[in-house]
Order: C-alpha cells, then sequence, then structure tokens
C-alpha cells in the first residue's frame, strides 16, 4: 500500500534546528495517566514514558531536548538537533557532473549523513523503547499510532507560541484535539 508521506518533501531531517514532535497513542487510548485539575499525573507507563523520553540524548548525542509534556494519549516535545561536529563519513556520488577521470574522487566526495541521525529514527527509537516496556508490563501489543506529527520551528515567535501551548496543554486538556472522554 502506498501511503502519501506527511514530510516536507526535499526537507533533510538531520539538519541542524529545533522541530516540534507529536506522537499519538493508537486509537488515541489513554495509556499514560489522566488529568485532573489541569495537572497530569501519570501512570506507570506514563512514568516509563517520560524516562525514555528524557533518555533520549543518550542515545543520540547531537539531540537537545527542550519543553515537553507526557499526556494521557500522546507526547508534545521540542527536539534541538544540533551540528555533528567532526562528522568524518562520506559517500560517493556516482553521477557527478564534475567527475574527470576514473581515480578522481576529491569532487565525488558528498557528507553522508546517517539515517540513525534523523528525527525519524529518534521518534523511531523512543517508540521502540517504550513499545517494549508495555509488551513486557502490560496486555497493550500496539502502542502508538502510524507515523509522527512534526512542524520545523523556524523562528523564536514559533519556538515561544509551541513552547507555551506544551506548557500550558495539560491545563487545556478537554479542549485538546486528542482529548477523548
Amino acid at each position: 500500500m502506498n501511503r502519501k508521506s506527511i514530510r516536507l518533501k526535499g526537507y533533510d531531517y538531520s539538519q541542524a534546528g529545533l522541530y516540534f514532535i507529536t506522537i499519538c497513542c493508537q486509537d488515541r487510548a489513554c495509556l499514560f495517566g489522566d488529568v485532573v485539575n489541569g495537572k497530569i499525573g501519570l501512570n506507570v507507563a506514563g512514568k516509563i514514558a517520560n524516562e525514555c523520553w528524557l533518555e533520549i540524548p543518550e542515545h543520540f548525542p547531537n539531540v537537545i531536548l527542550h519543553e515537553y509534556t507526557v499526556m494521557p494519549n500522546h507526547i508534545h516535545g521540542i527536539i534541538e538537533l544540533t551540528e555533528i561536529v567532526g562528522a568524518k563519513n562520506f559517500s560517493l556520488h556516482q553521477h557527478s557532473p564534475h567527475h574527470t577521470g576514473a581515480n578522481d574522487f576529491s569532487t565525488l566526495r558528498i557528507p553522508f549523513v546517517s539515517p540513525s541521525r534523523t528525527i525519524g529514527s529518534i521518534v523511531r527509537g523512543f517508540k521502540i523503547g517504550v513499545t517494549k516496556w508495555m509488551r513486557q508490563n502490560t496486555d497493550v501489543e500496539t502502542v502508538w499510532q502510524r507515523n509522527y506529527h512534526e512542524h520545523i520551528i523556524r523562528n523564536e515567535q514559533s519556538y515561544q507560541t509551541i513552547s507555551d501551548y506544551i506548557i500550558h496543554n495539560p491545563a487545556k486538556w478537554a479542549d485538546d484535539k486528542f482529548y477523548l472522554e
């Protein structure tokens, strides 16, 4: 089955920048706790999801975590990808118009970014960690809906608006588009 990608066509999701991520539970099931009086009360699974989120930089050293919240059935967070200092990975571009001879590879070298350094691989790793715990400790098999939502944060005003949204999300739970009674 061919699904249309929800990613920005041609955008390099390994490039340094700020990304607003939303990851939703399958069928919007409230697996991580509840909101009471505008405050999130995480259950054990929610605390594990919180721990897995905080461990992301241990697995991805080019990541800085900003505001985030674990909600009953989704997670919002801002992930910053930093420049990878000292990266020495290169790949040969085989169809370069600059190729001048069989042994001249100097103009063919272009930086190669490992897929393990993309926003997608970070989200995938987080989902795997939470899913593994859930399958070992609960009867839940499918934790996450397929894919995730992302927004590339391009300026300070956007960052402030998104940060405020994340911080105040529990207090506005009843109005949240992911809220289910």
